[in-house]
C-alpha cells in the first residue's frame, strides 16, 4: 500500500489590519519626559544606579532604554522631540569622578553634578526594619519637595527650576489624594553645599482608633490563633508595639476619602517607608548650551570680566566661521546638482533625437581634416631609390588601411570614425578540428575490423601462434619425460 505523503501547507495570505492610531491626551503630551542614559566607564552598580533613577522618574520616563557604546548624545537629542522629551539625565563615569548632569531639552542649560555618595534601592530597602514596596505607586508621577533652596545666588533658582520642571505640576484644585503615592525630597546645605536627594513611597493610616479596629481596617491582621472570639483581639489593645505608636507631628485632616478606613474631615496619620535611591552631589558648573556652551557658573573657578569677554569674542567667531562654512558647503551641493542635472538633460536630449550639435560638428570636422587622405606613393618611391628594386603589394597594404592618428570623437556622440574590427569567431575552426578528429578515429576502428581473421596480424592468427608455442611447449615435456622413463628402465635391467 502506497503511504501517504504530507501534503505542502500553503500559507494564507490574509489582510492586513491596521492598528488604530490613538491620540495620547494633551496632559501626557504636555508632561515633562525624561531620558536617563550613562556614558563613559562601564560598571555594574552604576548601571543599577540608573535604573533605580529612572524608576524613581517613572511613568514619564523610558523605562527599558537600550544604550550601547557607538550611540551618542546626538543620537538621543535627535529623538527627544519625537517623544516629547524634555529633560536628560546622564551619568558619567571617568578614572576620577563620578558626575550626573541634567540637560534641558534641546538648547541647554546644561547642570552638571558631581556625586559624593549614592547608596542603590536595594540596599536602602533590605536595611530598612519593615520593608514596604508597592507597585502601584510607580504608575503616578511623585511629589517633589525642595528644603533651602531659597538662598541667594542665581544657581539655586535655576537649579530648583531645573528640579521642579521634570516632574508634572500639580493641580490643587484638580489633584487626587489617592494619586499621590510617592515623594521626592531635595534638600540643600548652604554650608556644605551639598544636596541630598531622598526617595519615599507615602502610606495614610487613620486615628483615633482602636489599635485591634486599626489592624483590621489596614489589612494587617496578625495571628487569631490564640483568641477564642474576634472580640477578644478588638478590645485588647496590647497587640501593638510601642514603634507603631502614633507621631501627632505627622496628623493631617484629610479632604478626600482615601482607602483603608481613611475618611474626609478626619485626622489620619502619614507614614513615610524610604524605598530609594540616595543620592549626595554637588553643583559644579552651568552651561549655556547643551554641554559645550558659555560657562555660567562654577563653583571653584573665577574669571574676570576681561577674560570672559575675550571668551565670549573666540566663541562668537568660532561659530560665525562655522556658519560661513555651512553656507559654503550648501552652495558647493547646490552647484554640483544643478551641473549633474544640465549634463543628465544634455545627453538625454542626443540620446533621444540621434543629432549631433555644432560643437561636435566642429570637433569631428577637426578630426577629419588631422587624419586627411593617407596615401603611400612616397613611400614606394623612396623603397626604389633605396633598394633598387619594386616593394611588394603586401608590405603597404597594412599602413594604408591603418590610421596614424586618433580622432578625438567627443563625449555623448553615437558616431566614431574608426571602423570596427571584425569579430573573431574562432568557433567554426574549433568545430572542424573535431570533426577532423571524429573521422580519424572512425578510419582506425575500421581498419581494426579489417584485420580480424586476415594472416598473422589478425586476431586469430595471434591465437594460432600462441597456440603452436604451447604445443611446441607441451611436447618437450612428453619428450622429456620418455628419455627420463628409459633411463630408469635402462638402470632396473
Amino acid at each position: 500500500m502506497k503511504k501517504k505523503g504530507r501534503k505542502p501547507q500553503y500559507k494564507r495570505s490574509r489582510a492586513k489590519v491596521e492598528a488604530p492610531v490613538e491620540d495620547e491626551p494633551a496632559a501626557i503630551k504636555n508632561a515633562p519626559h525624561t531620558f536617563v542614559i550613562r556614558r563613559g566607564e562601564r560598571c555594574a552598580s552604576i548601571a543599577r544606579l540608573s535604573r533605580d533613577f529612572r524608576r524613581m522618574m517613572e511613568p514619564f520616563t523610558a523605562t527599558h532604554l537600550r544604550e550601547r557604546r557607538i550611540n551618542k548624545v546626538k543620537d538621543f537629542v535627535h529623538l527627544s522631540g519625537f517623544f516629547h522629551v524634555s529633560h536628560m539625565c546622564v551619568f558619567s563615569l571617568s578614572s576620577q569622578t563620578l558626575s550626573l548632569k541634567i540637560i534641558r531639552m534641546p538648547k541647554g542649560p546644561t547642570l552638571t553634578f558631581k556625586l559624593h555618595q549614592y547608596t542603590l534601592a536595594k540596599d536602602v530597602i533590605s536595611n530598612t526594619r519593615k520593608q514596604f514596596v508597592d507597585d502601584e505607586c510607580f504608575k503616578t508621577a511623585p511629589l517633589v519637595i525642595l528644603n533651602s533652596f531659597s538662598g541667594e545666588g542665581k544657581h539655586l533658582k535655576l537649579m530648583a527650576s531645573t528640579f521642579q520642571n521634570m516632574f508634572p505640576p500639580i493641580n490643587l484644585s484638580k489633584i487626587k489624594l489617592s494619586s499621590l503615592k510617592r515623594c521626592v525630597l531635595l534638600s540643600y546645605n548652604p554650608v556644605s553645599k551639598l544636596i541630598d536627594l531622598r526617595h519615599y513611597s507615602i502610606t495614610v493610616v487613620p486615628v483615633n482608633l482602636n489599635r485591634g479596629v486599626k489592624k483590621l481596617v489596614t489589612r494587617n491582621i496578625p495571628n487569631l490563633g490564640r483568641f477564642e472570639d474576634i472580640a477578644d483581639f478588638v478590645e485588647k489593645g496590647h497587640l501593638l508595639s510601642e514603634s507603631e505608636v502614633d507621631d501627632e507631628e505627622a496628623h493631617v485632616v484629610l479632604a478626600q476619602n482615601l482607602k483603608c478606613g481613611n475618611l474626609a474631615e478626619n485626622q489620619s496619620s502619614l507614614r513615610l517607608h524610604e524605598i530609594g535611591p540616595r543620592i549626595t552631589m554637588r553643583l559644579m558648573k552651568i552651561e549655556d548650551d547643551l554641554m559645550t556652551g558659555e560657562v555660567l557658573y562654577h563653583d571653584y573657578i573665577e574669571k574676570d570680566a576681561i577674560e570672559v569677554e575675550a571668551i565670549r569674542k573666540k566663541r562668537a567667531q568660532q561659530r560665525k566661521l562655522k556658519e560661513q562654512r555651512k553656507h559654503k558647503q550648501e552652495e558647493n551641493l547646490k552647484k554640483k546638482e544643478k551641473d549633474k542635472e544640465e549634463h543628465r538633460a544634455k545627453t538625454s536630449n542626443q540620446t533621444k533625437s540621434g543629432e549631433i550639435t555644432e560643437q561636435d560638428k566642429k570637433l569631428l570636422k577637426d578630426a577629419e581634416e588631422a587624419v586627411g587622405d593617407i596615401s603611400d606613393e612616397d613611400d614606394r618611391e623612396y623603397y626604389r631609390k633605396e633598394i633598387g628594386d619594386n616593394p611588394d603589394e603586401e608590405l603597404f597594404e597594412s599602413a594604408g588601411s591603418s590610421n596614424r592618428k586618433r580622432p578625438f570623437i567627443p563625449k555623448g556622440s553615437n558616431y566614431s570614425l574608426k571602423p570596427k574590427k571584425p569579430r573573431l569567431d574562432k568557433r567554426k575552426q574549433y568545430e572542424e578540428d573535431d570533426r577532423l578528429a571524429r573521422q580519424d578515429s572512425k578510419r582506425r576502428n575500421n581498419e581494426g575490423k579489417d584485420l580480424k581473421g586476415k594472416g598473422k596480424f589478425g586476431r586469430k592468427g595471434m591465437k594460432d601462434d600462441f597456440r603452436g608455442k604451447s604445443k611446441y611447449n607441451s611436447g618437450g615435456k612428453k619428450g622429456g619425460s620418455k628419455k627420463s622413463a628409459g633411463k630408469k628402465s635402462s638402470k632396473r635391467k
